[in-house]
């Protein structure tokens, strides 16, 4: 019989040296959520997020009990620069817990998000975001409309 562990959701620091699982985990989590997005584009960015993205924010994770991390996000300039959620782990409020974590302690109020990921955009209006402007190109410059949203006070 198997035993079934429920999960802490603690929030935890990511170190560099685990930073090749982070984008695998951004990676399955972007080929489940992201399908508006090309093969080319998931190959530029992959090595953007491990060679310069990750260090440019404040991460934190949630670990599963084999304290693998199955969610992830990025934090710079009051502004949630990455939320990114194993698909095995989706719909257990990890990224409802780490988006409070987010605002509650790392004074997030505004986010980017792809206007084609219907999810997510209906994630963030949930939790109290709201478009305030759109951009026909993501801040690489790729056609892919991005709606900026800010917390409602």
């Amino acid at each position: 019989m198997a035993v079934i562990r429920k999960m802490t959701n603690k929030i935890d620091k990511i170190e560099k040296k685990e930073y090749e699982n982070v984008v695998e985990l951004w990676e399955s989590s972007v080929r489940a959520t992201h399908h508006f997005l090309k093969e080319e584009d998931i190959e530029y960015f992959k090595p953007q997020i491990l060679n310069t993205y990750l260090d440019a924010v404040e991460l934190r994770c949630i670990r599963n009990n084999d304290k693998k991390i199955v969610g992830f996000l990025g934090v710079a300039d009051q502004n949630l620069e990455m939320l990114f959620i194993h698909p095995e782990y989706r719909g257990k409020r990890i990224g409802k817990t780490l988006l409070d974590y987010s605002i509650d302690h790392l004074d997030v109020t505004k986010v980017d998000v792809n206007e084609q990921n219907e999810q997510a955009v209906g994630f963030y209006k949930h939790c109290g975001f709201e478009t305030i402007k759109r951009s026909e190109l993501d801040s690489s410059g790729k056609p892919y409309p991005t709606l900026h949203m800010e917390l409602k006070k």
